[in-house]
């Protein structure tokens, strides 16, 4: 699944290509992205805005829509320039905008939704700009409280929440902990208000650090591949632990483990010896 890195990163070039250019041609195979259309058209609007909000990326329109998506796992846009062959089977297109220059291509998008500015607010499902470590107006004080609020929860856990801390997923979560030398599994009630801080900073940097400028919007896909925490150069030392399971750590030497962690069973990875449960816990099975 994409996290808030390579969502922002295509907002960014998406923008380039679409914001304050009329859209020229809209298609989709979703029914109601086609009935909005019909009855409200979007051709002959303009891109106000094009943005990420954690894992969601946001197209704003002049006639006060917006349109809402959410990769999941397998889900992409793509970015053409006009009259450029798609890279992936039309079978799998979702939706296309297009202007004059530029087609954005949609492809096994699973989710997307048409929203008013009012019901864009209610839905809780999409995080609030504040909450997105990308965001200029994100308040980690504010983070600070909604993660305390959480007290029971394991931290792991609470660091996938969106509307805490928008933008950090699966890999992400991994990383910062160790980065932190916090254990994932540990309550929220046993942290210092110093970890947490330094949690939250770390988020925003790790993730800061993965979008940075790039070359161009010729080509946009929800990949992380290139993705990086660490200060090594060689791409098969990019991660600390993510992915790692029985690999020594890269500080103590220790083997890394794994395992499944919260509802949704995500699997996790830390360092046993450099992130210790707080005295008097355990983890279950270790």
């Amino acid at each position: 699944m994409p996290e808030g890195d390579t969502i922002f990163r295509t907002a960014r070039a998406m923008g380039r290509a679409l914001i304050g250019k009329p859209i020229t041609a809209f298609r989709s195979n979703y029914p109601l992205l086609t009935r909005f259309h019909d009855d409200t058209p979007l051709t002959g609007q303009t891109v106000d805005d094009v943005e990420s909000r954690g894992k969601w990326l946001l197209i704003h329109f002049s006639g006060g829509a917006t349109l809402a998506t959410h990769m999941l796992m397998n889900g992409s846009w793509h970015l053409y320039p006009q009259g450029e062959r798609w890279h992936r089977p039309s079978r799998d297109m979702r939706i296309v905008l297009e202007n004059r220059d530029y087609q954005a291509v949609a492809f096994s998008v699973p989710v997307a939704r048409i929203y008013t500015a009012q019901a864009l607010a209610r839905d809780k499902r999409i995080p609030p700009r504040g909450s997105d470590v990308l965001s200029e107006n994100f308040d980690p004080e504010s983070a600070a409280a909604r993660i305390r609020a959480c007290a029971a929860e394991e931290i792991g856990n609470v660091l996938l929440h969106q509307y805490i801390l928008a933008g950090v997923g699966n890999v992400f979560k991994s990383e910062l902990c160790f980065v932190e030398r916090v254990n994932p599994f540990c309550p929220v009630a046993k942290l210092t208000d110093q970890q947490i801080q330094a949690l939250i900073r770390t988020a925003q940097s790790l993730v800061s650090a993965n979008v940075l400028e790039d070359s161009g919007n010729t080509i946009v896909t929800y990949r992380g591949a290139g993705r990086r925490t660490t200060r090594n150069a060689r791409p098969a030392d990019n991660l600390w632990v993510y992915s790692r399971s029985g690999d020594p750590c890269r500080r103590c030497g220790a083997p890394i483990r794994h395992r499944l962690q919260g509802q949704d069973a995500r699997v996790t990875y830390w360092c046993p010896s450099c992130q210790p449960m707080p005295d008097g816990h355990s983890i279950d099975g270790y």
